[in-house]
């Protein structure tokens, strides 16, 4: 592959995944602005997740059964249409069903990684498709920021407009900078649905990555839903700007995935894995030094954000390997797990932070990397069938 066209798709990854993460530094303000409760605006972060779970259930599959230019084209005009629809959300019910909307099309990204991979040479993909991982998650940390910004001059629906007009902008591009992919299969729409099912049943790697993931990303939402209260509570009282400019710390995460692509392309993945599930566990204990300390809770952004991307990444080189021509399908079975764990996370987090505060948040996090590496743990023969 090009480096131009590597480039691209690690931009469209990253600014098609950012639409699922331009609410969270505005939970505060969406909350004043339409008088409810913090509880009921971090429900907003479990609408647009839920979206994504349903976009990656039945619209990453496609990328299997049509051409994924066109593909990718036709979704992105949907997702500008959402954003759009954000924008004048009249309350906060229309809103969550706004949401709900763009994140069903936000799944382009996951068209857009197997599609690295297809792209890329035989020896080459880990380090692609890291790559491409990386520019996603660079544009979920700067969805905050840019989010937290824009909101700060212009309001909260400003970003949405945003949003739609990016998506727009982004969609022409493509349209004619990506190179032609013809689908691998001829199956029918259910059938299509159906098959993936069947790998779940089929693969137990593909299962054992799947609970990791959804351990993973449980921890990465809690962790960015809740962050936006403790952040406008004492002892911070920062505004959205600046609770959007935390964002920036995580871009350990986007370091660390091309060096997380590299390693499982040439060490065993199960002691790379192994490591940043550690480093997942640890990221909470400096978290929870956080409430009334800034360094702390910086060093613990950086450790669970790197060790998110870091177990991510290990888990698609491993389920990629199973079937490569079925990479599509690997993909919505292991995001779904992903994002539902993402749901739950966002669930936990904003009760949590409901009932006993951040320490909660913290306990409940590092409960959920205990129980994640203890699977871990005693699933050895998949892990190391995932690195054969």
């Amino acid at each position: 592959m090009s480096r131009v066209l590597v480039a691209l798709l690690a931009i469209t990854s990253g600014a098609t995944a950012a639409n699922l993460w331009y609410i969270t530094p505005l939970l505060n303000e969406v909350a004043r602005d339409f008088g409810s409760s913090k509880a009921a605006a971090g429900l907003l972060v479990t609408a647009v997740q839920g979206g994504y779970v349903l976009g990656l259930a039945l619209l990453v599959p496609l990328g299997d059964l049509h051409e994924s230019r066109r593909l990718i084209v036709r979704v992105l005009l949907g997702t500008a249409l959402a954003g759009a629809l954000c924008a004048v959300a009249p309350s906060m019910l229309w809103l969550g069903v706004a949401l709900i909307l763009l994140g069903m099309t936000a799944c382009v990204a996951q068209i857009v990684v197997p599609l690295a991979s297809v792209l890329a040479g035989p020896r080459e993909g880990g380090q692609v498709v890291g790559f491409v991982m990386g520019g996603l998650l660079v544009g979920v940390l700067l969805a905050r920021t840019v989010s937290g910004l824009i909101a700060e001059l212009a309001g909260w629906r400003a970003v949405f407009v945003f949003a739609a007009v990016s998506m727009l902008a982004l969609g022409a591009v493509l349209r004619r900078a990506l190179p032609r992919v013809e689908p691998t299969e001829t199956l029918t729409y259910p059938a299509l649905l159906r098959s993936v099912l069947t790998l779940v049943a089929r693969e137990p790697v593909l299962r054992q990555r799947m609970v990791l993931g959804a351990c993973a990303f449980a921890c990465f939402s809690m962790l960015w839903t809740a962050i936006a209260f403790l952040l406008g509570d004492a002892p911070y009282h920062y505004g959205e700007g600046v609770i959007g400019l935390f964002g920036l710390f995580g871009v350990a995460g986007a370091v660390v995935a091309p060096l997380a692509g590299r390693l499982t392309d040439r060490v065993d993945g199960r002691l790379v894995t192994t490591g940043f599930l550690v480093l997942l566990l640890a990221g909470w204990g400096l978290l929870a030094l956080g409430e009334t300390h800034l360094l702390p809770l910086i060093l613990g952004l950086v450790a669970l954000d790197a060790g998110v991307q870091g177990a991510h990444i290990t888990n698609q080189a491993a389920i990629y390997v199973l079937a490569p021509e079925l990479r599509s399908r690997l993909t919505t079975a292991y995001m779904v797990a992903y994002f539902l764990g993402g749901t739950g996370g966002t669930l936990l987090g904003t009760f949590a932070y409901e009932v006993g505060d951040w320490t909660a948040v913290c306990a409940v996090g590092a409960g959920i990397m205990v129980v994640a590496l203890a699977f871990w743990g005693v699933t050895p023969r998949a892990g190391r069938a995932a690195t054969a």
